[in-house]
């Protein structure tokens, strides 16, 4: 018998360079340091590694950024990325919500200001990236109904002129999302479709290893235990810190298990074309994977790109291959979109 024969098909690896991973495992030890037992955020810690980025109004690399206040009174604000080497062309508009479990980080931490910048020049749309209220100190619906805000704040003409630039069209405006991210940016969307708005439309969905969950453990859950970033006792952590008290706590409510025994019926929803990204050494794939089964069997449009030797927000490192892949796959994404709205 050849060797050809008997030898086994190649199994995916954890493909990461030693610089990435110290990144991550330092990512994750903060992490732990912060979220207290107590179901609290030990903020002080955060704050001696919380390095935070100035807007730019000058174009650096090829892209300006300034920062607009919704809500001063909620800290509710966006950062928008405007491509300056386009500015005669008509761009769509990527509103992107950041990662973080619901807890941490926002959009000037350094790796979301650099990945933003990366979209707003390689795609290339105007990106608009809010800050929304950080759990346990606000719980859902806050950032939910903080993302939703910045739409409708965006679609009134006199606030859209004074924070976006003339050629942000907000008839191609995109969902973006990492994470946490990518569960506001399902959830919101789907939010949007049944409100009204004058002047904004959304019209695509960008889940980023959307950060869902359920009762049930399921086989990622463990089978990756250890992998980096992203653990069991993290997420449940973030999901307690997350949902209202007195509640009860339960992981499938709708907002984690999104296609769950309490899942939205989707059918007489218009939910806009969906992407989809997972990772192979991601502990949440198998809900994410469920997610894009979800989408599909409601009869909604939507793709999936899988990575499988990478693990969590392997996205917002540069120095992987993959990283610019994904930046790639957006870009077709919304102009494929987009292109198939300019016939309607």
């Amino acid at each position: 018998m050849s060797m050809e024969a008997t030898a086994k098909p190649q199994q995916p690896s954890l493909s990461l360079p030693w610089k990435t991973r110290i990144i991550l495992s330092a990512l994750a030890a903060i992490t732990d340091a912060s979220c207290r037992k107590n179901g609290t955020v030990n903020r002080r810690i955060l704050s001696l590694v919380d390095f935070r980025c100035p807007p730019t109004s000058k174009s650096v690399n090829g892209v300006a950024t300034h920062d607009v206040v919704v809500d001063e009174a909620r800290n509710l604000w966006f950062r928008v990325y405007v491509p300056t080497q386009h500015a005669g062309e008509n761009l769509p508009v990527m509103m992107f919500f950041h990662g973080g479990g619901f807890v941490l980080l926002s959009p000037d931490d350094p790796p979301y200001d650099a990945v933003c910048r990366r979209f707003a020049r390689k795609v290339p749309c105007v990106v608009v990236s809010v800050n929304y209220r950080l759990a346990p100190e606000h719980r859902y619906p806050a950032q939910h109904d903080d993302c939703f805000d910045v739409l409708k704040f965006l679609d009134d003409e006199e606030n859209r002129s004074k924070s976006l630039p003339e050629n942000a069209n907000l008839l191609r405006c995109f969902l973006a999302g990492d994470s946490a991210g990518a569960n506001l940016a399902h959830h919101v969307a789907q939010r949007a479709c049944e409100f009204k708005f004058e002047r904004l439309k959304v019209t695509g969905v960008v889940a980023i290893q959307p950060f869902f969950g359920g009762e049930e453990r399921t086989d990622s859950e463990t089978r990756l235990a250890g992998t980096p970033l992203v653990s069991l006792k993290r997420t449940d952590w973030m999901w307690k810190a997350f949902l209202p008290e007195g509640e009860g706590f339960n992981r499938d409510h709708p907002i984690i298990n999104v296609s769950g025994p309490k899942a939205v019926d989707l059918s007489e929803i218009k939910l806009p074309p969906v992407m989809v990204v997972v990772a192979g050494f991601d502990v949440l794939r198998d809900w994410q994977i469920r997610y894009y089964e979800w989408l599909k069997k409601s009869g909604k449009e939507v793709c999936i790109f899988e990575y499988p030797n990478m693990c969590h927000a392997f996205y917002i490192f540069p120095e992987l291959p993959e990283s610019g892949q994904l930046i790639d796959k957006v870009k077709d994404f919304i102009h494929k979109i987009s292109s198939d709205v300019a016939t309607l």
